[in-house]
């Protein structure tokens, strides 16, 4: 079994690389590979898309290398294996992203990611740093994984849902903020596992794992 870490320059992959490498290891699920190649992609057994920065920016920075977005698109849509979208990587899975221009994403969930508004002035955004989880519906990648888990945010925009039943988790910050999404064989983090210690390993463990 081989997961692929999609590298299409969207940030430092290295410590999202560590974390996959040490639970594939511990897991004994394969080995995990980092690559921009679609051929890698069309033989991966699971896909991770991170992705820092702008919405707009990752989302041209994907399409810009050849054939890569569309050897993604037959791996989730076509071969449905095991997806799993962190940071900006999730919100690509939205219908719509509206951060300084609408652009649109893969739609394998249902929403449209928006600036964070919270109702306290004193927050500031970006939303940075730990925040609990709040766990709203069971799920096989959160086995293990309860309401006050910590999580590591860095982030402006987050997802509304059009479907409140693809939001698996939030967490408050002067309001509902989603966490965690996920549709058939396609999950996303807003915040980043490989740096939320316990809980962030488990989930990637269980992830490696999911047989949607």
């Amino acid at each position: 079994m081989t997961t692929v870490l999609i590298d299409y320059d969207s940030g430092n992959l290295h410590s999202a690389e560590k974390a996959f490498q040490r639970m594939a290891r511990e897991t004994g699920q394969g080995m995990v590979r980092v690559s921009n190649r679609p051929e890698d992609v069309a033989t991966a057994s699971r896909v991770v898309l991170p992705g820092d920065g702008a919405f707009p920016a990752c989302r041209r920075g994907l399409a810009a290398i050849d054939g890569l977005e569309e050897a993604i698109v037959e791996a989730v849509t076509k071969r449905a294996i095991p997806f799993l979208g962190i940071c900006v990587g999730m919100q690509m899975l939205a219908n719509e992203g509206h951060e300084y221009e609408t652009v649109t994403g893969f739609g394998w969930v249902a929403g449209d990611v928006r600036k964070i508004a919270p109702n306290d002035p004193a927050l500031k955004v970006p939303h940075m740093g730990w925040n609990d989880l709040v766990i709203d519906q069971p799920h096989p990648v959160l086995e293990g994984i309860a309401t006050g888990a910590h999580a590591y945010f860095v982030h402006s925009y987050h997802m509304e849902m059009r479907n409140p039943a693809h939001r698996l988790a939030h967490c408050d910050y002067g309001g509902d903020v989603t966490a965690i999404v996920g549709h058939a064989n396609v999950i996303g983090t807003q915040f980043h596992p490989e740096k939320s210690q316990e809980a962030g390993l488990r989930l990637i463990a269980n992830f490696l794992n999911w047989a949607p």
